[in-house]
């Protein structure tokens, strides 16, 4: 199969782009930079140097697809430059979906996210869970619209569109929210964890796989959480600090008394758009949880989550060498 790819050079998007080229597929990727277009070539690739704020270039490189996957997005918690992230996630995602239909490609699968969800208060939501209300960050205010005003209204009117929701994807190689936690813990920055706050957990080789699943498993217009096991952030921490040989897990702050912190902070940041990213933080460490159901996967796609215990380990090992060799 030849399938177009955004955000290959991503976290997520790279075990996928391994992935298939392991499993005799052609890919073609859509990237932003030469070096980015270089690296990718070398293993076999067919990169195309564009933006998906540009629909010409993602018309040029999506030519001949047989399937489209797109992972592409502005992902940060604590964005500060608001339009940049509805440009990407929002009109991005409307320009990849729209040459996809365009050219009529017979399947894709866009990577949406648990965070469109928000906090879901201690619930363990299923597909149909529809948040309403505003959400704290510009990351999942921006989602939100990709996926319930972009994508869903273009599987009503017939796109042929898989969409799957990651949960906190970690593993060897991340450089996002999640390691930037556990990295800070191990580096003894983070003495303290929330209580309630909490996640669904996916090692990133598994969330892969469920991508690809959805694309050859998944029924055009239904929604997949690729969630993984539920654990609290503070036993996160705990499990790295143990692997990593710390004597002292993370000391539990409770979430209450970070409540009221939060919402004094976001509305310092009406003022001071400066303190919009810590606000943002803050508000989703005060207790929030992002709990979702990956029973449909799981039954319809195998997917097949490991445990915390199992993917944990190259996790940590991959932060510290990280951390040794910066030093």
């Amino acid at each position: 199969m030849h399938y177009f790819l955004t955000g290959a050079s991503g976290f997520i998007g790279g075990y996928l782009t391994s992935l298939l080229l392991a499993e005799g597929h052609l890919v073609t990727a859509l990237v932003r930079t030469p070096e980015q277009a270089r690296a990718l070539a070398r293993h076999g690739v067919r990169p195309y140097i564009g933006d998906i704020l540009d629909k010409e270039s993602v018309r040029r490189a999506m030519r001949r697809a047989e399937g489209v996957f797109h992972l592409a997005a502005y992902v940060r918690v604590g964005i500060t430059d608001r339009r940049r992230a509805e440009a990407v996630n929002v009109t991005g995602t409307r320009h990849v979906l729209e040459v996809m239909r365009d050219f009529r490609v017979p399947r894709g699968v866009y990577t949406s996210s648990l965070a469109v969800n928000g906090h879901t208060h201690g619930r363990v939501v299923d597909e149909s869970y529809h948040r309403h209300g505003r959400l704290p960050s510009a990351y999942q205010r921006t989602k939100w619209q990709a996926h319930f005003e972009v994508a869903l209204p273009m599987i009503h009117r017939g796109l042929p569109l898989v969409i799957a929701m990651p949960g906190a994807v970690y593993g060897p190689g991340d450089r996002g929210d999640a390691a930037r936690a556990i990295g800070a813990h191990l580096r003894g920055r983070l003495p303290v964890a929330p209580t309630r706050t909490a996640f669904c957990w996916a090692y990133v080789e598994d969330v892969a796989a469920g991508l690809l699943r959805a694309m050859e498993q998944g029924k055009p217009g239904e929604t997949y959480i690729l969630g993984g096991p539920v654990h609290p952030l503070q036993e996160v921490l705990s499990q790295a600090g143990r692997l990593a040989g710390r004597r002292h897990p993370p000391l539990p702050l409770p979430w209450w008394l970070l409540k009221p912190a939060a919402w004094g902070m976001q509305g310092l940041a009406f003022a001071l758009p400066p303190l919009r990213a810590s606000a943002e933080r803050l508000a989703l460490g005060a207790g929030t949880t992002q709990l979702g159901s990956d029973a449909r996967a799981r039954a319809d796609l195998g997917f097949a989550p490991r445990s915390l215990e199992a993917g944990l380990p190259d996790t940590v090992r991959s932060l510290l060498q990280d951390l040794f060799s910066a030093s």
